[in-house]
């Protein structure tokens, strides 16, 4: 596999982390999408490799933080809890982006580690 240049692999990084808004539109699009890039892109660069990992770990933490929201609806604090998760995780996706493209490993506050 051909190794990438600095300007790819920033690009690659930052789509790890960009690719999970499509769970706004599509069902696990937040997992789906930086899982096809990451999978496509580890070996080529190991700030892509990292980045990956950190991009889905995150979105399987906030899908499960979403899942306590939507049985918590029941109590009505579901609710605003979902909203909260939402912009939370649109602000972090775009911060995460950013820093990947200035060729930073950036780490989300909040991360439950699964995928090492």
């Amino acid at each position: 596999m051909a190794k990438m240049d600095e300007k790819q692999e920033k690009m690659w990084a930052m789509l790890c982390h960009i690719g999970a808004l499509a769970g706004f539109i599509i069902p696990f699009g937040n997992i789906i999408a930086p899982l096809i890039i990451w999978s496509m892109k580890k070996a080529d660069s190991p700030l892509v490799d990292d980045q990956g990992k950190e991009s889905l770990n995150f979105q399987i933490s906030i899908s499960i933080a979403s899942i306590v929201a939507w049985i918590l609806i029941v109590i009505v604090i579901g609710v605003p809890l979902l909203i909260a998760l939402g912009i939370f995780d649109i602000v972090m996706i775009i911060i995460a982006g950013i820093k990947a493209n200035d060729g930073e490993k950036y780490r989300y506050p909040v991360n439950i580690r699964l995928i090492k």
